[in-house]
């Protein structure tokens, strides 16, 4: 048997393949089986299947409708956190999202990707994963990306459509691609809660 490259594979390397091939494809059914959970208009319904398929959900947190994960059991989300429609949470590394944290709609968390200098370019065996760690009352706005190994500090906020590629100070205001500080937030001992999320959403 050979691969896709033409190598000639050993009986160890074609068990590999297997099992990793069998491995890929279980998990890719639980993603398909929570994007589906993703479109019931219940937070409830929706928390309960999310956590038994690994994700950790504090209390009072809620994930909007059409949220996509890949690889949930590395996902840990604090309390009195609300992550909006159509989020990207990424867990083939760690994703640690802190207590009080709002993320709004269609923001993209990647911890893993691609290595673009790699002769492969392989989709599984080959990719950079490194953990993203979103600290307490940080607020990301609507369509920003975080890439992987970007820690964000307590109470700092990104702008709409930042692309986070570094970590983020405590407090900090960033924008821009890549997102760069463009500001300071004032309130340095936040105490506040997010309360409760719309219903249908």
């Amino acid at each position: 048997m050979k691969d896709k490259t033409g190598k000639v594979l050993t009986t160890g390397e074609i068990i590999k393949k297997i099992i990793l091939r069998i491995k890929t494809i279980l998990l890719e059914s639980d993603v398909y089986i929570l994007h589906l959970v993703g479109n019931i208009p219940s937070h409830y319904v929706r928390r309960f299947f999310y956590r038994l398929e690994g994700i950790r959900i504090g209390k009072g947190s809620a994930i909007h409708m059409g949220a996509r994960f890949y690889d949930p059991r590395n996902i840990e989300i604090g309390e009195d956190t609300i992550i909006g429609e159509g989020t990207v949470l990424d867990g083939r590394a760690k994703l640690k999202i802190g207590n009080h944290v709002d993320i709004a709609s269609e923001v993209m968390i990647y911890n893993s990707q691609h290595n673009v200098n790699s002769d492969k370019f392989a989709a599984v065996e080959e990719v950079i994963s490194e953990p993203v760690e979103i600290g307490d009352y940080v607020f990301v706005g609507p369509r920003a990306i975080i890439l992987p190994g970007v820690k964000i500090g307590l109470g700092a906020v990104v702008g709409a459509g930042a692309v986070v590629t570094k970590d983020v100070p405590e407090f900090a205001i960033v924008g821009g691609v890549p997102a760069k500080v463009i500001g300071e937030r004032k309130i340095k001992d936040p105490t506040y809660r997010l309360g409760r999320a719309a219903w249908f959403r």
